[in-house]
């Protein structure tokens, strides 16, 4: 008589699935809470403590972790193993289905204990699924109550397939993986050195109509951003990566400030008083490439920024909150994405790239370190309406394509140059998109300058105060630039590249 094992934690369709394969003259084997349910079901079953002659210890953490059932488990279809099992009483387990304690869930809960989580740290269940999918060549794990009844179809038409067998195993170990690597994330906090993602959604494609693609995210049931979508057509993978863009240019801002990202790159950010003036300061910066952008603020969106608005195509708006006008009249935009962040919080605080063969991780550059200090390298010092655009455009160039070049009039964007393989060129572009608003304008550069043709192109703009990290051989030649042209320049000592 084929024997199974039970011990489920998500009891979904087990009483099915137990009655079907009682019918087939299986004998059951259950933990437990397991088995008290199928015998108020009336389906014959053997509680594994009786099998085993060994009662459940220390408030059930060790319930199968006996040698009867692993035996029986990992033993092979040989001499040598039927014998041994014989000879301790013991027979063959052809079947185990099993699911786990719910930690990732747990851990999710509003103010759980530490306590409360290292209990939900599975053992016996774990322990099972892989002796079960060690041994699929004999055994068939079931650790998907959606497998069921895929099991009993097999079992009905004479067993499962070796096929099936070893891809419900590959299953067990994926799960068993993913379940070691999120408590090892949770016990090592930021210094893990596992990452476990979570399928969040399937997209129509990628970057392009030929590319597969999908969301994953750090926890279960994650959500685009973390936020929710209130409107508009499903988020594309390329809408993902310019929310994520923005959002991350407005919330550096403490004061209301407005971001529009096209293609991921800033073309307009603006700080003001209220969102309608800052997305109008936004906007005039590159209103062409604003056309189908996406727009970040870091204020709930109000009427009459929703109101200013109306007039452009906009892809998406995320921001803390959208008031019951300002949904109002976005509604008109039907296929317009609105995202309803929770928070102002960029997380986690690391950042992951794939290359080819391999993962990249870096931690998010959360602006200028503690303690930076900026130093006045030119004959002229900034005048204070000079300094507050320098801190400006200054905190834009952090997002901003390398090589980033940031114009500013006060706290707005005029001219954004970024992405090229030369500094110069990037110069050139901003001071095209600023025309005649350069003049009077500061300059902002993500790196220090090579040569003084950057300070030069920007001289003849209009560019009146520089900042820059600083730290090129030719640091002289691009401060006596900038002291020829009476301009003022500040270096920082810190570099902003965004590859």
């Amino acid at each position: 008589m084929p024997k199974a094992i039970l011990s489920v934690y998500d009891k979904t369709g087990i009483v099915e699935f137990a009655r079907g394969l009682a019918g087939l003259g299986w004998e059951l084997l259950a933990t437990g809470g397991t088995a008290r349910l199928l015998s108020e079901n009336h389906i014959p079953v053997t509680e594994v403590a009786q099998y085993t002659g060994s009662p459940e210890i220390l408030d059930g953490r060790v319930k199968t972790l006996h040698p009867a059932i692993h035996a029986g488990l990992l033993a092979r279809e040989r001499a040598a193993d039927l014998q041994e099992l014989a000879a301790s009483g013991w027979s063959l387990i052809d079947l185990a289905a099993v699911n786990l304690y719910p930690f990732e869930a747990t851990l999710a809960k509003p103010e759980v204990t530490w306590e409360e989580t290292i209990e939900n740290i599975d053992i016996g269940g774990v322990t099972l699924m892989r002796a079960a999918a060690k041994n699929h060549a004999r055994v068939t794990l079931v650790c998907d109550p959606g497998d069921y009844g895929a099991v009993l179809d097999q079992l009905r038409s004479g067993g499962v397939s070796p096929e099936t067998r070893l891809k419900l195993a590959a299953r067990g170990f994926q799960i068993t993986a993913r379940y070691d690597a999120a408590i090892a994330a949770h016990l090592a906090g930021t210094t893990a050195e596992t990452q476990v993602l979570y399928p969040a959604q399937p997209l129509r494609y990628g970057e392009n109509p030929h590319q597969k693609a999908a969301l994953y995210g750090y926890s279960p049931n994650s959500t685009p951003l973390g936020g929710q979508v209130l409107q508009g057509k499903e988020l594309s993978y390329n809408n993902l990566l310019d929310l994520d863009a923005a959002w991350r240019a407005v919330t550096s801002f403490d004061k209301t400030t407005l971001c529009i990202v096209k293609h991921l790159s800033p073309c307009g950010v603006a700080s003001a008083e209220t969102l309608a003036e800052a997305y109008r300061l936004a906007l005039a910066s590159d209103p062409v490439s604003a056309y189908g952008g996406v727009i970040a603020a870091n204020r709930p969106i109000d009427q009459a920024v929703a109101e200013a608005m109306h007039d452009l195509f906009i892809e998406c708006i995320i921001a803390p909150g959208f008031s019951t006008e300002a949904l109002a009249a976005l509604k008109r935009k039907k296929n317009c994405r609105l995202v309803e962040m929770p928070d102002l919080v960029i997380e986690p605080g690391f950042e992951l790239r794939s290359i080819t063969r391999g993962v990249l991780k870096q931690e998010v550059d959360g602006g200028d370190p503690a303690g930076t200090h900026w130093q006045v390298v030119s004959q002229r010092q900034p005048d204070p309406q000079e300094l507050q655009a320098l801190k400006f455009a200054w905190k834009v160039c952090q997002h901003v394509k390398s090589n980033a070049i940031v114009f500013a009039q006060g706290e707005a964007t005029v001219g954004i140059g970024g992405g090229q393989p030369n500094r110069v060129d990037c110069v050139r572009i901003a001071a095209e998109k600023a025309g005649e608003r350069a003049r009077g304008a500061v300059m902002a550069s993500d790196a220090y300058f090579p040569f003084p043709d950057s300070i030069e192109v920007a001289a003849a703009a209009g560019i009146t105060a520089v900042v820059h990290p600083g730290g090129s051989i030719r640091d002289g030649e691009a401060i006596a630039a900038a002291n020829a042209y009476g301009m003022a320049m500040l270096v920082t000592g810190v570099r902003h590249f965004r590859h």
